[in-house]
């Protein structure tokens, strides 16, 4: 890459890169999300051939940007149950909240997460073996779900589909102790 293209990019960053986070960051769920997809749109800049060919920067980079929050919407693959943080007050789970308790704070935390692991497994045991598996290599092995399905020589939409179950039947199986450790 020559200093003038380097150069070119740099004070596009400076430029534009606050509000296109912040044009990015009301359209995605996560801080995260809308870190790595900038810094996607920063990577295809970098990667166009004449830059000085672009007219509208800002146009260009906040059409970039759309395309890149719409292709992640498509995917639409299940996040994982550790990375996802519910509000109890919406009847949803708080997996992450138990699970990051510090056992040396107080017996009662660490009767609480103990509890807690003892019904996961249960309810991972109640679970049809491809759709535990699956949870299993991905939530606690950090497979990814491709290496799954490389693994199974099943489809990656098959993998997917069986890690959506396994969360969907885990949170309404879990939801009634989650309840019970945080509302008492």
């Amino acid at each position: 890459m020559s200093i003038p293209v380097q150069q070119t990019i740099l004070s596009t960053v400076k430029q534009y890169g606050q509000k296109l986070f912040g044009f990015i960051r009301k359209r995605v769920n996560s801080h995260e999300d809308a870190e790595d997809i900038l810094q996607e749109v920063w990577q295809q800049l970098s990667s166009v051939v004449n830059i000085g060919e672009i007219e509208q920067m800002s146009g260009w980079l906040h059409t970039v940007a759309r395309n890149k929050i719409i292709d992640r919407q498509r995917k639409n693959v299940p996040e994982p149950l550790s990375d996802s943080v519910y509000e109890s007050d919406d009847g949803a789970l708080n997996f992450k909240e138990i699970l990051l308790i510090d056992p040396g704070s107080d017996p009662e935390a660490k009767y609480m997460r103990e509890l807690f692991w003892q019904e996961l497994f249960t309810a991972l045991d109640e679970l049809p073996p491809a759709q535990r598996d699956v949870f299993v290599w991905n939530e606690m092995e950090d497979m990814t779900l491709q290496q799954i399905a490389d693994k199974t020589e099943q489809n990656l939409k098959t993998v997917i589909s069986r890690k959506g179950y396994a969360v969907k039947y885990l949170r309404k199986r879990l939801q009634t102790l989650y309840n019970e450790l945080f509302n008492y």
